[in-house]
């Protein structure tokens, strides 16, 4: 992965026990604006390690301190526990901003694939508990529905590296009772009302099982008054956004969400 000026692993206090994180800190003085970022892995694999590069990434090229976050991981830990750690991650890194030289005021979470999902579910569990303020959301190919059965999931069902088979497997490891998966921790596209949530970033790929989800998702958004920017990526599929170091439109949307960031940062509408 490209250098960054610091990183330091360490331990903060969750629901289930110690969750561990990654501090990326950027050239320069604080305090840094940050990202509180959640990995992709269909809440059952991915970790801090299989995300390091682009975190690196985001951490330089948007001038911000990125504290990845390693949540608990299903079927041992199922719903709600990559939520609620992903949540208790974030308050943690609110509570202790000035220790970690960060700008409270100045806090976005984001993630790829579930863990754009968890991005998403923590933006609303913020806004319903009374914070911590989030500054902006990047959800990157997320997961917002349970629902299979979207046009984008019919025309990439298969061949496009994530499979329908695939997601149903992994909703059925995280979320086994369909009744939990219409909650809006696990499917935030069926939360009651997006009002007053952060500005966004929403990023699609064309050739992606949830292109379409993630799409309805920015589109309810913006219905809520929500300040949001879709970007949908052409010829792309999912898992794109790492993979930087052999696809050119992968360095653009990364270079797109570390913009969104800066310019959410200043306090610029999205």
């Amino acid at each position: 992965g490209e250098p960054v000026a610091k990183v330091e692993d360490r331990t903060v206090p969750g629901p289930g026990g110690d969750i561990p994180i990654r501090i990326y800190t950027p050239e320069g003085g604080g305090p840094f604006p940050a990202l509180v970022f959640f990995h992709g892995g269909g809440w059952v694999l991915g970790n801090i390690s299989s995300h390091d590069n682009t975190c690196r990434m985001l951490t330089n090229r948007a001038g911000c301190k990125v504290i990845s976050v390693d949540y608990r991981l299903a079927p041992e830990h199922r719903f709600p526990a990559a939520a609620d750690d992903s949540f208790a991650a974030t308050a943690w890194v609110a509570a202790h901003a000035a220790e970690l030289e960060i700008d409270p005021s100045r806090i976005a979470v984001g993630g790829d694939s579930a863990g754009g999902n968890l991005a998403a579910v923590v933006a609303i569990m913020a806004r319903d508990q009374g914070g911590p303020r989030i500054a902006h959301q990047l959800l990157i190919y997320p997961v917002t529905d349970f629902d299979l059965t979207t046009r984008s999931y019919l025309e990439n069902a298969e061949g496009y590296l994530l499979t329908k088979e695939w997601m149903d497997w992994f909703w059925g490891h995280y979320v086994p009772d369909e009744a939990d998966r219409r909650h809006p921790h696990a499917s935030p596209l069926r939360a009651e009302s997006l009002r007053g949530l952060p500005p966004a970033l929403v990023i699609t790929a064309e050739f992606d099982p949830l292109r379409d989800e993630g799409e309805a998702y920015a589109a309810r958004l913006k219905d809520a008054g929500v300040s949001v920017n879709l970007s949908r990526y052409d010829g792309m599929i999912h898992g794109f956004f790492g993979m930087a170091a052999a696809v050119d439109k992968a360095q653009q949307a990364i270079d797109e969400a570390s913009s969104a960031l800066r310019t959410a940062f200043a306090g610029q509408p999205v």
